[in-house]
């Protein structure tokens, strides 16, 4: 920075430009809110199919977040002027103050361009006539000091002016179209930022010299960081798609056999990398953009650390998948990705896949802890997992899809494949315990057709339960329960079985037998069956406390709803109670203790499930098709929440048999009895909250004999869709 440009410099074009940037926060403030409110809101609301359903509500979501992030892209930008205007200011006070001093002693700074300047002493003629000479004269040192702090002062205003640019050129750049959703309070916090991640990019490219020292300060700046968009991206395009790939070969390599405090290091920072790539992704700089090109086309290349005597290193596809196992990756990023490695798995064919990614691979570990990183689909059904958008895009296919799952019998992937598919159908990605579950669209449901009908197929689909899949289609159990319900009510249901589903009679006439094969197998599975109890408890729980609380959501006497409800739980329970009982799948359940212990663990997961999956059920369409508020959530979820309670804590059944409720894993009519006081209990609840005016015996009776009515009834379902013992 030129000395005259700071000294004389007019700041108040600045301050104008600070104060509209400062009002136009305000503003989109303002229209951010009635986006989410007004905008989105009606959208959520609006009783859609087709494709307004899937088009226009992703374009209105989409246009929400977008005033969000304009709004956050205002706010930072303003702060970041108005920081860097309020530095500049104070360094020209101290240049001003430097320079009057300096005149005092009689010396002179000059601008002599191009960022230079000059001090020196002033002379004038009637200093001639001091006889010792030293009128006006300044000693060297004097000059010296002058000139280091003018100096000083204008390589910090330099840093503070071009640090600013950089941060304004880079928040700008981000985003291809709309804007960035990075937060800075000043220029100071976001400038660190991109320090931070030049001095770890340069780091990473010289891996051999990092001790482990090292690593934990890299670990440390990383974790502070890794969610800031502006340092995911400088870190990832600063060290290249190949830099990046090369780091992590060479870190696998060099801690191979990690243990300790040492294993626990070398987990965080692949959980670091992971989460900072997975934000640097959303970037659409001209630098990422090419990045993320790279990476695409690097996932063939042989990967070796430097002192590897090996010549078969790691495929790059191994390497990036390995760090995907932790945070949401850009959609568009990983659809490019997903279509080559779908590609290449498929033309190996199901059985084949094993020996393209694994066989010959036999050295490669690039993931500290569970599994080596050698079956690329693995980590990539883990990011898939984290974007239900992109997990939805990969399992549209049907091809795809049974592909995949016909590969789990010859690979370890089920269970990442399991927490991709969850997110598929649901909308949720996984882990998020926050997010409430969109209503199902009809690419999502049509995804789950195909799963139960793979899962029903005789001669091995119920073998997928088994391939470490069970847990998750227990889940996805869970989350269809309105249209499962439908289903197995048939025709017209919808007044009685409320749902925010798309499509929510999609699974209703010759996919009944799927749908009746699909939960028996999932049974099988001791997770699968405990997110099959959880998701009809609360489920139930759910309609009862809507009906009791709104009698005009049925056309028709409450106590027939009530009836219509129990039956359903009898059915759905039976169907899995009677699977049990049946030879095969008891053999497949390894006694009490395992059941007993899933549905334990299940209930940590299935607390979340009361918040986040069956809010915003709709309305029937002859009351107007409009979101009921939050059915669940809330304080309108203690039904739910109570059964759930009930579930974890193993609650003893009243009356004459004293046993825990679901106690038995074996015991079809203790099961029986179970799935029939749960629902009475909830019932109870249901009419205490609401003071409705029912008798309690009477509706009691009801219900219980709805739920055996239903019960019975499973059995037939079974007999008429599979072959029993």
């Amino acid at each position: 920075m030129d000395l005259d440009a700071l000294r004389f410099g007019n700041f108040s074009k600045l301050g104008e430009a600070i104060t509209d940037w400062e009002q136009m926060t305000t503003k989109l403030a303002t229209l951010k809110e009635d986006a989410e409110r007004n905008l989105k809101g009606k959208a959520d609301k609006a009783n859609w199919s087709g494709v307004n359903a899937t088009v226009t509500r992703e374009f209105v979501d989409k246009t929400a977040a977008e005033f969000a992030d304009a709004r956050t892209q205002a706010d930072s930008i303003a702060k970041i002027l108005a920081d860097t205007r309020g530095e500049l200011i104070g360094f020209r006070t101290q240049l001003n103050d430097a320079i009057t001093r300096a005149s005092q002693q009689n010396l002179s700074v000059i601008d002599t361009g191009d960022g230079t300047f000059t001090v020196a002493g002033n002379t004038r003629p009637d200093w001639a006539s001091d006889p010792s000479g030293k009128t006006g004269v300044t000693d060297q040192g004097t000059v010296d000091d002058f000139r280091d702090e003018i100096q000083g002062i204008l390589t910090k205003a330099t840093q503070s002016d071009q640090s600013a640019a950089k941060v304004l050129r880079l928040l700008v750049d981000g985003a291809e179209y709309g804007f960035a959703d990075a937060s800075y309070a000043d220029r100071d916090e976001a400038a660190k930022a991109v320090a931070a991640a030049e001095k770890l990019a340069k780091m990473a490219k010289d891996p051999a010299d990092m001790s482990l020292d090292d690593i934990a300060t890299f670990n440390r700046t990383m974790e502070k960081y890794h969610g800031d968009s502006l340092f995911a991206e400088q870190f990832a395009t600063r060290l290249g798609a190949r830099g990046t790939l090369q780091f992590w070969t060479e870190m696998a390599s060099v801690h191979a056999g990690a243990r300790g405090s040492e294993l626990a290091t070398m987990k965080d920072l692949q959980a670091n990398m992971s989460l900072t790539l997975a934000t640097a992704s959303f970037s659409d700089s001209d630098a990422m953009r090419d990045w993320k090109k790279d990476l695409v086309a690097e996932r063939n290349t042989n990967f070796r650390a430097a002192d590897s005597p090996n010549p078969v290193g790691a495929l790059g596809s191994q390497v990036i998948s390995s760090l995907m196992r932790k945070g949401e990756y850009d959609t568009e990023f990983l659809d490019d990705y997903r279509e080559q490695l779908f590609k290449a798995d498929k033309a190996a064919g199901d059985a084949g896949t094993r020996d393209l990614w694994v066989k010959g691979y036999d050295a490669v570990d690039l993931v500290f802890g569970d599994g080596n990183g050698r079956d690329p689909l693995e980590g990539l059904f883990d990011g898939l997992s984290h974007n239900p958008e992109a997990a939805e895009h990969a399992f549209e296919s049907k091809s795809d899809l049974d592909h995949m799952l016909g590969t789990t019998a010859y690979t370890d992937r089920g269970e990442s494949l399991g927490r991709a598919l969850e997110a598929a159908v649901t909308g949720v990605a996984d882990g998020d315990t926050t997010t409430k579950a969109p209503g199902h669209s009809v690419a999502q449901v049509q995804i789950m057709a195909n799963i139960m009908k793979a899962v029903a197929q005789p001669g091995g689909g119920a073998d997928l339960v088994s391939n470490g899949l069970g847990d998750s289609f227990g889940d996805m159990a869970a989350a269809y329960m309105p249209e499962i319900s439908q289903a197995l009510a048939g025709p017209h249901a919808n007044t009685v079985f409320l749902t925010n589903s798309e499509w929510p009679d999609a699974f209703q006439g010759e996919h009944v037998p799927d749908v009746v094969r699909f939960l028996s197998a999932t049974s099988a599975d001791p997770a699968g069956r405990a997110g099959i109890i959880y998701g009809e408890s609360i489920y139930t729980g759910s309609l009862l406390e809507s009906h009791l609380a709104d009698p005009s959501l049925f056309d028709g006497p409450r106590e027939q709803v009530l009836a219509d409800i129990g039956k359903n739980a009898g059915v759905i329970e039976g169907i899995v109670g009677h699977s049990v009982a049946d030879s095969d799948v008891k053999a497949a359940v390894d006694g009490e203790t395992d059941y007993n212990n899933a549905l334990t663990q299940k209930g940590n997961a299935a607390k979340s499930w009361v918040n986040i999956a069956f809010t915003g059920l709709k309305l029937p369409e002859h009351l107007g098709g409009e979101v009921m508020g939050s059915v669940v959530g809330g304080a309108a979820g203690a039904v739910a929440g109570g059964a759930v309670d009930r579930l974890i804590e193993g609650q003893e059944m009243h009356g004459a048999k004293d046993v825990g409720l679901y106690a038995s894993a074996k015991d079809v009519y203790a099961m029986r009895d179970s799935v029939n006081q749960q629902t009475q209990w909830s019932t109870d609840d249901a009419l205490a909250r609401h003071h409705t005016d029912l008798p309690k015996d009477g509706t009691d009776d009801i219900v219980g004999n709805a739920v055996n009515e239903g019960w019975d009834a499973s059995s037939e379902y079974l007999s008429n869709t599979k072959e029993r013992p």
